[in-house]
């Protein structure tokens, strides 16, 4: 029985030993992805490129905001004198304007979202792909992303690595 009790510490001591060495070759490194995707140049440009087509937008449907509002400002100052077929097709095609409108701003959030997708992916691919490269390079088991909306909620700084200056070595950064 002794000697079964002895193997049996023998074996959890080689086995703590071996977790010792295994957890002290861990590596674990944290970056703020959202800082490296905005010091990239063509974040800056995404930015101006979306900002302009919001402002399109916007300048399209205040063109028809303020078509509206003159045409229903019209109606309402000569509608006494419109027979009955006249105001119904007048407010008609108010109706009809006021729907296309807010068609027109159904259409717009869904283009605008489209528009910024279509800017930043590549953008955050470029980046991810920098991340996964130092990665694997620099033997990292993992990488946190420490960044607004992360959900790491704690990391020991002394015991994680921040992949940062790496990862920016394999961007071109102004």
């Amino acid at each position: 029985m002794k000697r079964f009790i002895g193997i049996a510490i023998f074996m959890a001591l080689i086995t703590l030993a071996g977790q010792n060495s295994f957890a002290q070759g861990v590596k674990f490194g944290h970056i703020n992805s959202d800082e490296l995707i905005q010091s990239l140049p063509e974040f800056d440009s995404a930015n101006v490129k979306l900002e302009k087509f919001r402002k399109d937008l916007i300048n399209a449907l205040e063109l028809m905001s303020v078509e509206l509002n003159n045409k229903s400002e019209t109606y309402t100052k000569e509608s006494k004198n419109y027979t009955d077929i006249v105001k119904q097709t007048k407010e008609q095609e108010l109706v009809d304007m006021n729907k296309r409108i807010q068609e027109f701003q159904n259409n717009a959030q869904q283009q605008l979202q489209e528009k910024q997708a279509e800017l930043f992916q590549p953008i955050m691919a470029k980046v991810d792909k920098a991340i996964k490269e130092v990665g694997k390079e620099n033997g990292y088991v993992y990488i946190f992303s420490i960044g607004k909306g992360s959900s790491l909620l704690y990391f020991d700084e002394t015991k994680s690595t921040n992949i940062m200056p790496l990862a920016k070595t394999k961007l071109p950064l102004k």
